[in-house]
């Protein structure tokens, strides 16, 4: 359903003492991506739906980004943009689907999702 909050991400300084934080807040668990991921993504379900990740900081990133359903990124992105927002491009997350960052009139980040499992590895 488009507009849905499917999935959220905590950027951290320190992925194990926040991984350690929200664990004992709530009792979350997490579990990488895998091996041979090529960065460090900490999966939680967070308690049930939706589910949501800790991965280290980049550029100083603070707070939750949220990303919301979509039925057609190409065209969230081109609206976030005519309303006056800013969206980046779309990029491939393999066997799951596309996502872009963006963020609101007021400089506000979230992200879109459009699930595709058909996405091929990079």
């Amino acid at each position: 359903m488009p507009g849905r909050l499917v999935h959220f991400e905590l950027p951290a300084d320190d992925t194990k003492r926040a991984m350690g934080f929200w664990g004992q807040l709530f009792g979350w668990s997490f579990s990488g991506w895998g091996d041979d991921a090529p960065v460090e993504y900490n999966m939680t379900q967070a308690g049930g739906e939706p589910g949501g990740a800790i991965y280290p900081s980049q550029g100083g990133e603070r707070g939750p980004i949220v990303y919301y359903d979509t039925d057609d990124i190409d065209a969230a992105v081109a609206r976030v943009n005519e309303l006056g927002g800013r969206a980046e491009s779309k990029q491939p997350i393999p066997q799951i689907g596309w996502f872009a960052r963006a963020w609101d009139t007021e400089g506000n980040p979230f992200s879109l999702f459009q699930s595709d499992e058909s996405v091929a590895p990079g």
